[in-house]
C-alpha cells in the first residue's frame, strides 16, 4: 500500500482536539473521512497517525500525517481531492507526498516547532478572536525572555507538565525559546516560538503562562528557575488557554515537502 504524507494546517476551534473520538469532532476525524471518500480501502478502519496530538482549541500551520491507502495517487490531486472533501470544516491539505514504507509522522520526527500568540492591549481582539490569548496589560519582553533562559536545555519539567501527561519521563530537551514584540493596533503582540524534539502534555501552554507572570511583573525572572528545580506542579504559573497555541512545524531528516 503506498505510504503518503499530508502537510495540515487547521483552525482548532470547533474540534475536541486531533485525535479521532467517537462522539465529538476531532481533526483526525475529519481528514480519516474524506479519505475514505476517496479512496474505498481506506473506509475498512484505517487510520492515520500525526506527528503530534494537539488538543482542544489548539491551531496548525504545519501538522503532518501519514496515510496508508490502496490507490497509488498523484500527490497534487490527492491533496486537491481532499481539500474538496473537507469542506467546510477548517482543515485544508497543504500538500501531500508519496514516501517511503517506512516513515512516519511521530516516529521519525526530530524535532517539533510551536508558536503561542498572545495578544496585550484593552480592546478585545476581533479578526484574532479565538486564534491569541489576550491580556489587558503591556508586558515587559525583555524581563520574559531573561526568565526563558532558565528553561533551555535538558531538564527535568515536572513542574511544566500536565498531571495527565502520559510521556514515560519529563526529562525533555528544549532547544529554543525566542519571544518577538509586535505593534498592533492600540497594543502589542508576543509571539513565544519554541522548539524540542518532543514536548510533554500542556508544557508550552505552562511555560508561557509562567513567562506572562513575569512580563507582567508578578514574578522576577529567577522565580522560573526556582519553579524548574523544584519539580512540583504546583510550583508552576497559571496553564494559559489553547487558543493561542500553534503547532507550526515538524521537522523530518530529508523532509518529505521539500525545501
Amino acid at each position: 500500500m503506498p505510504r503518503f504524507a499530508l502537510l495540515i494546517e487547521y483552525d482548532g476551534g470547533p474540534f475536541a482536539g486531533w485525535q479521532a473520538q467517537a462522539d465529538r469532532p476531532s481533526v483526525q476525524g475529519a481528514v480519516e473521512a474524506a479519505l475514505a471518500r476517496l479512496d474505498p480501502g481506506f473506509a475498512a478502519g484505517s487510520r492515520i497517525a500525526a506527528a503530534g496530538r494537539t488538543d482542544a482549541g489548539v491551531h496548525a500551520t504545519g501538522q503532518v500525517a501519514h496515510a496508508d491507502l490502496v490507490r497509488d495517487w498523484d500527490p497534487f490531486r490527492l491533496s486537491e481531492a481532499l481539500n474538496w472533501h473537507l469542506k467546510p470544516a477548517p482543515v485544508a491539505i497543504l500538500a501531500a507526498t508519496r514516501v517511503a514504507e517506512d516513515f512516519h509522522a511521530r516516529f521519525s520526527a526530530h524535532e517539533r516547532r510551536y508558536t503561542f500568540r498572545l495578544l496585550a492591549r484593552r480592546a478585545p481582539a476581533t479578526h484574532d478572536r479565538g486564534r491569541v490569548w489576550q491580556v489587558s496589560q503591556p508586558l515587559d519582553a525583555g524581563a520574559m525572555r531573561a526568565g526563558a533562559a532558565h528553561l533551555i536545555g535538558l531538564h527535568d519539567f515536572t513542574s511544566f507538565r500536565s498531571t495527565m501527561c502520559q510521556s514515560k519521563s519529563p526529562v525533555k530537551t528544549l532547544d529554543e525559546i525566542r519571544i518577538e514584540e509586535l505593534a498592533v493596533p492600540q497594543g502589542r503582540e508576543y509571539r513565544f516560538h519554541l522548539r524540542a524534539r518532543s514536548f510533554l502534555h500542556n508544557q508550552v501552554r505552562s511555560i508561557v503562562g509562567t513567562l506572562e507572570r513575569v512580563g507582567a511583573g508578578a514574578w522576577p525572572p529567577a522565580r522560573v528557575a526556582e519553579a524548574l528545580q523544584a519539580r512540583d506542579r504546583a510550583a508552576c504559573g497559571p496553564v494559559c488557554p489553547p487558543q493561542g497555541l500553534y503547532l507550526t512545524g515538524v521537522g523530518y531528516a530529508p523532509g518529505p515537502f521539500g525545501a
